[in-house]
Formats: C-alpha cells, structure tokens, sequence
C-alpha cells in the first residue's frame, strides 16, 4: 500500500468514528459543529483550488484567506460546541442564567453563518478566476459553504427562541442568502 492509500484509509477510519459520534444520542457534536466544520472543509477546498491555481495572480492571497477563515471555522465550531453544553446545562437547571446562555449558544452560530458566508464569497470568486479544474472544486466549496452558513442561520433563531424581527435572526439569515448567492455563482461559473 503507497503512503497516500495509507493515510486515505487511516482518514476514512477516523472519519467514521466521528460520523458515529455525530449520529449517536448525544446532544453534543450537534448541528452548529457539523455546520462549522462543514464551512471549514469548504475552506479548505478554496485553499486546494487556488494552490492549483498558477495562472491566477491572486492565487497565492486567496489560499491564505481561505486557510485563516478554515482556521477561524474550526475554532469556532469548538466554541459551540461548548456555548451548545452550557445552553443545555443550563436548562437543565433552570437557572437565571438561561437566557445569557441561550444568546451566547446563538452568537456562536451567527459567526459560523457569517464565516461560512465570507468563505462562500472567496470560493466564488476562486471559481472565477481559478485555473481549469481547480474550478470544480471551488464550486464545490461555495456550495458546502452555502449549506453550513444556511444550517448555523436556522440555530440562531433556535437558540435564541426570538421574535421575528430579531436583529441577530436577521443578520444570521442575511449571511445565509449571501452565502446562497455567492454558490449559485460559483455553480455558474463552473459550468
């Protein structure tokens, strides 16, 4: 077996004990996790299109964008996860700190949704400019992007239990139809 098919299959093993975990009874990784570390992969892919991107003069600033905002993704997926604990602790207790942990579990998400937004905008401009088959997996990222800023849109008005109107709902689903936009672009420009 050659080294890449070695740390394929190791990656694969690893990848299934988490999608074991995610789909097991426990509240936690929950769905502004996955949602972070969705926007991160996606991320990820905008930094792979623009490293196989030498004829585009921006290549080298897009990659180093794309890894500070997967960076940034996984740092908060972390933080959600614990923002999502503590929210569910505190239910659990019913305790006057309830509504301070229910709006920190939805500032969370609405950074993942805003994050994921500004990684779908850079994969479609990656999916513009980028070198030939690079594209695809620009595309790619944008579309994932658009999904995970969608998902983590739907938990701030979860989490925060608000009113329609709520300034945070808004923006979270302002970040959303952002992220939306920005992928039907790139999707376009991959065709």
């Amino acid at each position: 077996m050659d080294r890449l098919a070695a740390v394929l299959l190791l990656v694969v093993e690893h990848a299934h004990e988490l999608a074991e975990r995610i789909s097991s009874s426990e509240a936690v990784p929950g769905s502004g996790w996955v949602a972070g570390v969705s926007g991160a992969f996606a991320a990820a892919l905008v930094a792979k299109s623009a490293s196989r991107s030498e004829g585009w003069s921006g290549a080298e600033g897009a990659r180093a964008q794309a890894l500070e905002l997967r960076d940034r993704l996984l740092a908060l997926a972390t933080q959600d996860a614990r923002a999502y604990e503590h929210a569910l602790a505190a239910l659990e207790r019913r305790d006057s700190g309830l509504a301070r942990a229910l709006a920190k579990a939805a500032e969370v998400p609405l950074a993942i949704a805003a994050t994921a937004g500004d990684v779908a905008e850079l994969a479609a401009e990656t999916a513009e400019r980028a070198d030939g088959h690079a594209r695809a997996d620009a595309a790619a990222a944008a579309a994932l992007a658009a999904g995970a800023a969608r998902a983590a849109s739907k938990l701030v008005a979860v989490n925060l239990a608000a009113p329609e109107g709520d300034e945070r709902v808004g923006r979270a689903g302002r970040a959303a139809e952002a992220a939306s936009d920005a992928a039907a672009r790139a999707l376009a420009a991959d065709a």
